[in-house]
């Protein structure tokens, strides 16, 4: 008889389903309903997501000049957003976001879908079985492929993400529509510009995907294998609680560096001029700012990953179960 190799690990090195191998509910399914379902997300944790952007470029020269502001927390930051910008400050770059669902959010759950489904199987008791190892690599390849190709829309959302703030310093406004900044960005550094800061953002990808994708989906195998529940909303809520903490705490340092890296101001051969490159950025960052410094954002960054997740998750599984599929 075969050996059943379940027996010879602790149960949490493994995440299992008492079922035989499933099927994914097709690609296309995957790619529609997460586009879908991070849209919605985004409507309600958006305004974070610009103040933790506002948080990772404090420190900067231009924000150190700026006529003797002091620098606000991450409620003073909101709120300040609010008073002086209003709407349109604290939801700025909502429109490059949803257009970066198509390129990044669609793309990654779909990635990881495919992967995994080709590195799960059935041990001899019948039940999936996705390692930690191998969902964890599902989803830094997923992540990292994403953000390949969404690159240039991260810079145009980040750049929008700061109009407000330069208006209210009495710069002129860079951009005003996703059309422009690409058009502006491609102008002044060409094809390469468009992928500025790719290094450090597919590395945050990666650890992002694997925090609310990989996590999630190894939480809720867990949680049913380990507490006999059933799939609903209840164990939907507690993996998603679960990967938003833990997207927050593996990508707050790139996401950082990668903030920093794409708003920086160019010269004319279309090199940064604050750093070199992304190992440059984290050497100033931490002898200038200190090793705190990493995680500049992380209140807000957790406060929008968390409830993101939930929004993402349960509508992303509501929509499956409408369309008669089973479970992510």
């Amino acid at each position: 008889m075969d050996k059943d190799v379940s027996r010879d690990y602790p149960r949490l090195r493994y995440s299992v389903l008492p079922c035989n191998k499933s099927h994914s509910p097709g690609l296309p399914t995957v790619y529609a309903n997460t586009f879908l379902s991070a849209s919605f997300a985004e409507l309600f944790t958006f305004p974070l997501d610009v103040t933790k952007t506002r948080l990772h470029l404090q420190g900067e020269a231009a924000e150190l000049a700026a006529k003797g502001r002091t620098k606000r927390g991450m409620l003073g930051t909101f709120l300040g957003m609010a008073r002086e910008e209003g709407l349109r400050g604290i939801y700025g770059g909502l429109s490059a976001m949803i257009i970066r669902n198509l390129f990044f959010n669609g793309p990654r759950v779909v990635f990881y879908d495919f992967i995994r489904q080709q590195l799960i199987y059935v041990d001899n008791q019948g039940r999936e079985v996705l390692t930690v190892f191998r969902g964890f690599l599902s989803s830094s390849l997923a992540g990292c492929l994403a953000q390949a190709i969404a690159n240039p829309l991260d810079i145009v959302k980040i750049r929008m993400q700061v109009e407000g703030s330069r208006r209210s310093l009495g710069y002129p406004a860079r951009v005003s529509n996703v059309k422009q900044a690409l058009e502006i960005i491609y102008s002044k550094g060409g094809v390469r510009s468009l992928w500025k800061g790719v290094g450090p953002s597919c590395l945050r990808a990666m650890l992002l995907t694997t925090g609310d994708v990989a996590c999630y989906d190894l939480s809720k195998r867990n949680i049913i294998s380990l507490f006999g529940l059933e799939d609903g909303r209840f164990v939907q809520f507690l993996a998603s609680l679960s990967s938003g903490l833990a997207a927050g705490v593996l990508s707050t340092p790139t996401d950082v560096v990668k903030s920093r890296i794409m708003n920086q101001p160019v010269n004319e051969r279309g090199q940064g001029m604050h750093y070199k490159n992304a190992f440059d950025c984290y050497y100033k960052l931490i002898t200038q700012e200190g090793i705190m410094a990493m995680y500049k954002g992380f209140l807000p960054c957790w406060l929008r990953v968390g409830p993101y997740n939930i929004f993402f998750w349960i509508a992303f599984e509501q929509l499956l179960r409408m369309q008669g599929q089973s479970g992510f």
